[in-house]
This record gives structure tokens, sequence and C-alpha cells, in this order.
């Protein structure tokens, strides 16, 4: 089939469509192009009309039918502005383009007003506009519940409406919708409630627990206040104390007649077999020692301690009867030749009534007592005056309190006095050191010591050695340091019983026996790291013979 040729328009293509006539004027049968829908006609300055009726049709084929009818079907209102109205009252078509024929028109099909098969009509609801009252087809009504509208009172569809009270940790809900959640205004137990943050409905005083889970007892909401104020009202318990190690424990298999007999046969004859006899102590506890002291005196009718004081001499001796005697005995018979005699020696009444124990402050009073027929109270009292014969009464009580919470707002009390008492004032208040450092717990003391660093940016014994002198400034001291850490002090009096020229002997055996089993292990340890040498290397260089041997058996490497 050929086109007919084509009017002044584009030349035709090489291989291509055969010229065109133009397109066929506005005025075809009805049915063709615009003007049977009463559409304007073609503008001027378009293609040339064609002379025929528009493209023939298509051998063998017949090209689309007429459409019965008029097309589609005319739309209500008055069609696209600017248009005129169609003739008896047809839908208005859509402007005729400029210089393009008028066609001739698909084939007439069905309204698509309700939509294409298989498919409910769309109603009203098209991109932009309100959805439909009654839901799409097929879909059921969806009440008020889009966004921006308040949600329907049973919940949205598909969903059982929420248990009354919410789901956990919400407020009831609201009339109608989803329950309203609470804000987290009381954020979490303790907390102050956010700032500026509003609540529909007052938090209750358990929200934010598991709903199954009961407040403990004692539990308090919280009520707004701020954290440092609840802890500062806080009684904290006494911190877990790590377990001391001491280098002496029980000997398993003990066997006191078997013990008796090993030191009788090391003392019996010519000299005396001073190994045997440190072996055999040093194996032992000092309860241990005592059973062995009453079965020798049982087995031979001697008394130990005399017979070994008439076999051995010097440091050794002085070693070893600090081994032999009771820890209370040892502490009062170092007590006593303190203050007997001209003169006093006060490193020794510091280092006993400032590192021992209630229990063991006791033991050391009746043993005194009995020993020496005195009062130990009466003894410290005539040897020393002023604010340190105070502090050594104050210990000699042996009340301090031990078993008692920390209290850490009393902590922060009672550091602000100590520095209004010291670096705040002209003068020192020692009385009010006194009633602290020598009443207090070492947990509570620790914990005050903390909050004297932050309000007086000092440490506590700098303060001390600051503000104090002589014998009361060592005896505040000495306190301070043991409630922070015996095996510290210790470790120190050790030190300072080998430092320089010559040994202090009777201190470094009285630090090195009344610690062996009780902290020892850790003084040792604590020695290592302060002084980068090790106890047991020490005793080398500074003492000898059996008296170094006995030491070293006891500290061991």
């Amino acid at each position: 089939m050929a086109y007919p040729p084509g009017g002044p328009g584009y030349p035709p293509a090489a291989g291509g469509y055969p010229p065109q006539a133009g397109y066929p004027p506005a005025g075809g049968p009805p049915g063709v192009g615009f003007d049977m829908m009463g559409g304007p006609p073609p503008a001027a300055a378009g293609y040339p009309p064609a002379t025929g009726a528009g493209y023939p049709p298509a051998s063998g084929y017949g090209g689309f039918p007429p459409a019965s009818g008029a097309g589609y079907p005319p739309a209500g209102g008055a069609g696209y502005p600017g248009q005129p109205p169609a003739v008896g009252g047809a839908a208005p078509s859509y402007p005729a383009q400029p210089g393009y024929p008028a066609q001739a028109g698909y084939p007439a099909q069905q309204p698509p007003a309700a939509g294409y098969p298989g498919q409910a009509p769309p109603g009203a609801g098209y991109p932009g506009q309100a959805p439909p009252a009654a839901g799409y087809p097929g879909q059921a009504p969806p009440g008020a519940g889009y966004p921006g509208q308040a949600p329907p009172a049973a919940g949205y569809p598909t969903q059982a409406p929420p248990a009354q009270g919410g789901y956990p940790t919400q407020a009831p809900p609201a009339q109608g919708g989803y329950p309203q959640q609470q804000p987290p205004a009381a954020g979490y137990p303790q907390q102050p409630p956010a700032q500026g943050h509003m609540s529909a409905q007052p938090v209750p005083p358990n929200a934010g627990m598991h709903p199954g889970h009961q407040p403990a007892p004692g539990h308090v909401a919280a009520q707004g206040a701020p954290p440092t104020a609840q802890m500062a009202g806080m009684a904290l318990s006494a911190p877990a104390v790590v377990k001391p190690r001491p280098t002496i424990t029980p000997a398993p298999g003990f066997d006191a007649e078997t013990e008796a007999q090993a030191l009788r046969k090391a003392m019996k004859g010519f000299g005396t077999d001073e190994k045997a006899v440190i072996a055999s102590l040093v194996k032992c506890t000092n309860a241990q020692r005592q059973q062995v002291i009453q079965r020798f005196k049982l087995m031979f009718g001697k008394d130990l301690i005399k017979e070994l004081k008439g076999e051995l001499s010097g440091d050794f001796e002085d070693a070893v009867l600090a081994m032999l005697m009771l820890p209370a005995e040892y502490d009062a018979y170092s007590l006593h030749k303190a203050v007997d005699g001209i003169g006093t020696t006060d490193d020794v009444l510091i280092e006993i009534m400032c590192g021992r124990t209630n229990a063991e402050i006791n033991a050391i009073k009746q043993t005194y007592k009995s020993r020496y027929h005195r009062a130990l109270e009466n003894d410290l009292v005539g040897d020393t005056s002023g604010h340190y014969k105070r502090l050594l009464v104050s210990l000699c009580q042996g009340a301090r309190d031990e078993d008692k919470p920390v209290d850490m707002q009393k902590a922060e009390a009672e550091a602000r006095k100590l520095y209004e008492a010291g670096e705040k004032k002209w003068g020192t208040d020692e009385s009010q050191f006194n009633q602290i450092l020598a009443v207090r717990s070492s947990p509570q003391l620790k914990a005050t010591f903390e909050a004297y660093g932050r309000i007086s940016q000092r440490d506590i014994v700098n303060s001390i050695d600051r503000e104090m002198s002589g014998n009361l400034k060592q005896g505040m001291i000495a306190v301070v340091k043991v409630m922070r850490s015996p095996p510290e002090y210790f470790a120190e009096r050790i030190y300072m019983a080998m430092k320089g020229l010559g040994t202090n002997d009777s201190g470094l055996i009285r630090a090195i026996v009344s610690r062996s089993e009780i902290d020892l292990a850790d003084v040792k340890d604590v020695f290592f790291k302060k002084y980068n040498k090790t106890i047991y290397k020490w005793l080398e260089g500074e003492v000898s013979g059996d008296y170094r041997r006995l030491l070293q058996a006891v500290v061991k490497p």
C-alpha cells in the first residue's frame, strides 16, 4: 500500500514512506477528527491539509473500526478551563493541536467508570483527594485514624484494644486510640526528672519496673532530689576486706609432745642446736607453741622459756622469746620496757597503741595489769603530756568504732570539721582531730580522708605534718596510716628499723613477729614495691648468724 504524496511538508525520506497529501481538513465525516465533537479547527500555521481522509487503511487490515457512539462518555462538568462546551451537552474535547490532522479516533470502549475488569469501581479517592467516607472498595471502613486525625476509639482494625492501664510502664490510655505513652519524666530510679518535660499524668511510684517485679524493701521512688544529695545521706556497708595473708600458719599434723622432745634434744648436752630450735618454732603458730610449752613442763618438769633463756643470748634470744610469748604478753612487755625507768621510748608506744585492734588493746591492758600490777593507762599518763597524752589515753580505751557501716554524710561533715580545725584557721584545734581519729572505724576514716582531700586539696597526712609537731604529729600520722593500710604502715616500720647506720633490733623483731600470723605476706609485697628490695634480701646485709636465720625463716623468701 502506498501513502498519498505529501504536501509541502518535510521532504520524503529515502526508502521511507511516500509523500503525504497533508492532513484532511477539519470538516470531515462524522466521527473523524475533532470536528465531530465541536472542537476548534486546526490552526492555519500547521501542516497543509491532506488531500485524503487521513491515512488510508492498511491492506489486509481495516484499521480501527469507527467508534460507535461518541467515544468516551461525556464527563461531568465543563471540562478543562477555557474550553467551550460540546454541542448537545457532550463533554468538551481536548483542543486541537496546531498543525496536526484530526484523527479518526479509537474504537469505542466501555466507560471505565467501574474500573478495569475484576476490580471494584474506584469511586472517589484518587491521589490528592480525601479518602472516601466508606473506604476503598473491598476494605473495611477505616474510621478515624489517618495521620493528623484522632485514632479510633477501639484501636485500629485487626487489633485488640489495649488493656486498661496501657502497656507496661505506660499510663492508662487516653480516650480512644492507642494508649498515651508516659514520657520518662522520672528517669531511672533515684534520678531527677527531666527539666521542662510535661507529663500528661503523674508517674506511678514503680514506673519503669518490670510488671511482675516488686520493689525491694526500703525502695523509695525518685522525688527529684539531686543524686549527690541522695548519696550524701546514704549509709554504706563497710567494703569487703581482702583477707590478710600471714607467713606462719598452723602446722598440719601438729603434735605438741613431738615438738617438746625436739626442743629438749636441741638443748641437751654441751651447747645448743640453734637450727633445730628455729625449725621447731617457725613451723608452729603461737597457739601451738603454747601447747609445746605446757607439754614441755609436763614431760620434763621445767619451764621451756627459762631453759631457752639460759641457752641463748643477744638478739637471737630476744627473737626466740618474742615467738614463745603470747602476743598480748609480748606487747605488754614492750610497753612496760618503753615507760620504765628514765625517759620514754615513744615510737614503741605509738606503734603498739596505734597499730592494734580493740580486742588486742584490751588483752594488752589485762596482761599488763596482771604482770606489772599497774594500769597501763596510768603509766601512759605518767610518761606523756599534752595532746599526745590525750591521744594515747583515747586509744587505750580499746573502744574504737569497728562494726558500724560507713556514713558518707558523716564523713563529709567530719572532713570539713578537720579542715576548719587545721588548714582553715590560724593554729590547730588538736582535740577535733583526736575525737575523730581515735573514735571512727577504719572504713569510716578512709571515707573521711577522701572527703578531706576534696575539700582542702591536701592529703590528711600532709596537713597533720604542717599543723602539728613532735610525738603528737607522729601519733596522729600513725593512726592515719594504720587506718588506711596496716601492711603499708608496718612495711615502713621494718624499713625504718633497718635504714641507716645500725639496726633497731627490737623494732625489727616486734614488727616481723607481731605480723607473722596476720599479714606479713602482704607487708612483704608492699615493702618490695616501695623499696625495690625484699625484706628477706635486706636482712642478709643487716643482721647475721642465728638471729638472721630465724628472722628469714619467719619472713620466708
